[in-house]
């Protein structure tokens, strides 16, 4: 997720930089900014010179400390609360006190991850989809604690990156994750007793229902671990209702994490 945000940040002016320790990561990343940036070209959705600026726009670093002097800071780890307070903690001495700290989080309390940075008011959820280059949606999710200040300013950013906004006041899975969600598990337990086939439940919902990915496909992008863990959290949130499908959690159990490790529901032949 994190590289289509810095891909479309990079794509509409603004200086991005991208922080990703992981060397392997990094050059993935890179390699399919580069592919999407190539795909676009030959559909005419932008052309060489444009290309050209968004690489320019962005640059690639190992350590927290590329953010010094950055206005937002977008976080997109994985779903982990410990782990996003590790990132706010070693974002802190870098940061100056009007600096913004936007989390992509999909279900996590914005207010407790707020709480574990050093500037709550400018601490707000910015919830994008994937393909980020593709979808128009940011829910802009504000806590307890969240500025108007800060909101409005990153509202103009979203529109300023191409976007749409829904404001949503905090609240386990938001709006989208918490519907989504739901489609995901019962496509699971429909796939699990055998009222259809994966591929077949993925068509009914594009063709029948309109959706642009079937749920299958969509859980390959995102990740068979990341729905899981959302699963997980509005299970304990919200109740019986978000308990995790057993095949989802069999598939995860199995390293069937999706298009990330070349099979999820489907294969991925490299």
């Amino acid at each position: 997720m994190g590289r289509g945000i810095a891909l479309v940040a990079a794509r509409f002016g603004f200086t991005t930089r991208v922080v990703e320790p992981n060397a392997k990561a990094a050059e993935s990343a890179r390699a399919e900014v580069e592919k999407i940036l190539e795909r676009s070209k030959e559909k005419g959705e932008i052309d060489a010179a444009a290309a050209e600026t968004t690489r320019k726009n962005l640059t690639w670093a190992g350590g927290l400390d590329a953010a010094k002097g950055s206005d937002l800071v977008i976080e997109a780890v994985p779903e982990n609360l410990a782990l996003k307070a590790e990132i706010y903690r070693g974002l802190a001495p870098h940061l100056g006190p009007s600096a913004i700290i936007a989390t992509n989080t999909s279900s996590l309390s914005i207010t407790e991850l707020a709480a574990t940075s050093d500037r709550a008011p400018r601490f707000l959820g910015m919830h994008f989809f994937n393909p980020v280059h593709r979808m128009r949606l940011i829910e802009l999710v504000r806590g307890l604690e969240t500025s108007d200040e800060a909101l409005a300013i990153t509202e103009e950013v979203s529109r300023e990156m191409g976007k749409e906004t829904v404001l949503v006041r905090e609240s386990p899975g938001f709006v989208t994750s918490r519907v989504n969600v739901l489609i995901g598990n019962e496509a699971f337990a429909m796939l699990e007793t055998g009222v259809a086939s994966a591929r077949d439940i993925d068509k009914a919902l594009k063709l029948g229902l309109n959706h642009p990915m079937g749920p299958f496909e969509l859980v390959d992008l995102v990740g068979l671990d990341t729905r899981l863990s959302i699963l997980e959290y509005l299970h304990r949130a919200l109740g019986e209702r978000f308990r995790p499908s057993p095949l989802l959690v069999q598939y995860v159990k199995a390293g069937r994490l999706g298009r990330k490790v070349g099979r999820g529901v489907y294969e991925y032949p490299s």
